[in-house]
């Protein structure tokens, strides 16, 4: 038992940190879809460790605590058929109706009450009027998912690129990078003396775009400044978060690769024209799309291949 709430502990911190991502990343048209998925995968969760338990519990021949409470309730004791036979035979003195009166010995026991089923019944009815909301709103929204599609699907063909799906697990930027440095420059990655093409991965490209950010600090305190707080966020706390765990890359991380490969990297996004980083790199271009509205996640990079 104690192993499954350990693991039941864990898997609950994983979900929280999983929802706090989603949250974090929804934009305001999204955010009550992303409220709804968030309430299903947390009752999901409650109800998948609610059946381990049990099955475990009767597995190992024990009652739960609530249901033997439950059960000790309803069970008809013969002091309690006694005390309904009084209660029955004053009723029919008091009424004189002998012929609509039940004998004690014939009433069945009271229904013991399902309050699992019922919390479910009421979650359910919950996530039922969410859905309900947020597809009512949706409705009433342009489809922003499709404008964005569209716009980019025309960038593609003028561009003469198309695109490299990577998966969205937060490593989404240093994986599109990476493709792109192990197609557009082969050349380099060959090289056996320049060390930072060697046994490249998304943790090592964390590590170098986090080390030149270190390194150049001047050249990052304007990316660094949080409106929210109305204050400069602290370099080596950021760079240490960006470096150890998933945390998603943005325009300071390109910037950064693109000082540390010495090449250009350009960005295709719908409604904007392309924005471009380091044009006076001297190796060859990388090329990323970004979306904004496509993923339930939040925003995305994918790698561009040509045609």
């Amino acid at each position: 038992m104690e192993e499954l709430l350990s693991r039941h502990r864990k898997e609950k911190k994983d979900l929280q940190n999983q929802i706090t991502g989603m949250k974090k990343q929804a934009t305001k048209s999204q955010r009550k879809q992303v409220n709804s998925k968030c309430i299903e995968l947390q009752e999901s969760l409650e109800l998948k460790h609610s059946n381990e338990i049990k099955e475990w519990k009767s597995q190992n021949n024990m009652i739960d605590e609530i249901d033997k409470v439950e059960f000790e309730e309803d069970e008809i004791t013969p002091e309690k058929l006694l005390e309904q036979l009084k209660l029955s035979a004053g009723e029919e003195e008091k009424t004189k109706k002998d012929d609509t009166a039940t004998p004690a010995l014939n009433q069945q026991p009271k229904k013991r009450r399902n309050r699992q089923k019922e919390k479910l019944a009421k979650r359910d009815a919950e996530i039922a009027r969410m859905k309900e909301e947020a597809r009512l709103e949706a409705s009433k929204q342009p489809d922003l998912k499709k404008i964005e599609q569209d716009s980019l699907n025309h960038l593609y063909q003028l561009n003469k690129v198309k695109e490299f799906d990577i998966q969205p697990d937060g490593h989404c930027l240093f994986a599109s990078i990476l493709d792109q440095l192990q197609i557009r420059h082969k050349k380099n990655i060959t090289e056996k003396d320049n060390p930072k093409y060697k046994d490249l991965d998304v943790y090592k490209l964390r590590k170098l775009a986090c080390d030149y950010i270190r390194e150049n600090k001047n050249d990052f305190i304007p990316y660094l400044f949080d409106e929210s707080t109305m204050s400069l966020k602290d370099i080596d706390e950021y760079t240490k978060e960006m470096e150890t765990t998933a945390k998603w890359g943005g325009e300071i991380e390109i910037l950064a690769l693109s000082k540390v490969f010495d090449c250009p990297i350009s960005i295709l996004m719908s409604g904007r024209a392309t924005h471009k980083v380091n044009e006076q790199g001297t190796n060859p271009e990388l090329k990323l799309v970004y979306y904004k509205h496509t993923y339930a996640l939040g925003e995305h990079y994918n790698s561009l291949h040509d045609l």
